[in-house]
């Protein structure tokens, strides 16, 4: 049987097997033996994820509701940030229960839903992992919000007010984020196939507090600043001059719990696409076009 610090991975594994009845068990038998840890309620936030993704809404929905209904039970006696397990469990019930809402044509009951539990965990580590729900049913065919602009690297980044008439693409990234540096690929395509017709490019990032996600070591700000330039000179030296904010708000505004997370933005200033992850040429080019047509 799997200690505590192993069942989620076990879990993980079974369910990339596509053996969800083998999980499901598995998770049982831990229960039963150890009671529900923080690390059970993990994996049966993973449990709820992997249905969702193999269209197995029924179960999904029965996950994620008994997940989150366990989770607010033991929050009445543990903050949520005491143990990382909570707060992955709680952001993965909450993004499930909504995701499942929005396809089954209940959108504006997600909207409400999500817009309840960040009044609840706004301030928690998942509140930016909720805002990107909210902004995933919300954001497309609305205004982008503007960038702050306090610090940056590389030269000045525009206001994004100053660029109506031209679309732009944003590009959060993360300095530890390998899906980010292979982003950085597509955004070489694009800008040699659009920069010419005016497709502006910006590099929004942050501080974490730490060089590794791995490790999570602190790091000073002063250091991480100087990380920062390093991993641009080394991985992202193919886009010269592209601008660089620095800013946690940014981040917060626009939901950025993903790395890279990727924002296209007509030259009206509206939102087309907000896209957490990384997206190939293939699938970002043809959306970069239509802006041009």
């Amino acid at each position: 049987m799997p200690q505590a610090s192993g069942i989620v991975s076990t879990i993980r594994a079974a369910i990339a097997a596509d053996d969800f009845p083998g999980a499901d068990r598995l998770l049982r038998n831990y229960s039963h033996d150890n009671g529900v840890t923080p690390e059970a309620l993990e994996a049966l936030s993973w449990l709820a994820r992997g249905s969702l993704a193999a269209h197995r809404f029924a179960k999904a929905a029965d996950y994620a509701r008994r997940a989150h209904r366990l989770l607010v039970r033991r929050l009445k006696n543990a903050g949520l940030d005491s143990e990382p397990s909570l707060a992955s469990a709680l952001g993965a019930s909450i993004e499930v229960l909504a995701q499942l809402k929005s396809r089954r044509g209940r959108r504006s009951e997600a909207i409400r839903f999500l817009t309840r539990e960040l009044g609840k965990y706004g301030t928690t580590s998942i509140g930016i992992r909720i805002r990107k729900n909210i902004n995933l049913l919300t954001m497309e065919g609305q205004a982008a919000p503007e960038l702050e602009i306090l610090e940056w690297l590389g030269p000045r980044p525009p206001a994004l007010s100053k660029l109506h008439g031209r679309p732009v693409l944003i590009f959060f990234w993360a300095h530890y984020c390998d899906d980010s540096r292979a982003q950085c690929r597509v955004l070489v395509q694009l800008r040699e196939e659009f920069g010419s017709s005016g497709l502006v490019l910006i590099g929004p990032t942050r501080r974490y507090g730490y060089f590794d996600e791995g490790r999570r070591e602190p790091a000073l700000r002063r250091q991480e600043t100087q990380h920062i330039q390093c991993v641009l000179d080394r991985y992202y030296s193919s886009l010269p001059g592209l601008p660089i904010p620095i800013s946690k708000r940014n981040f917060d505004v626009y939901g950025v719990s993903t790395t890279p997370t990727l924002v296209l933005i007509d030259r009206a200033g509206i939102v087309s696409l907000y896209h957490p992850g990384k997206m190939s040429y293939r699938d970002l080019a043809p959306k970069v076009r239509k802006l041009f047509s």
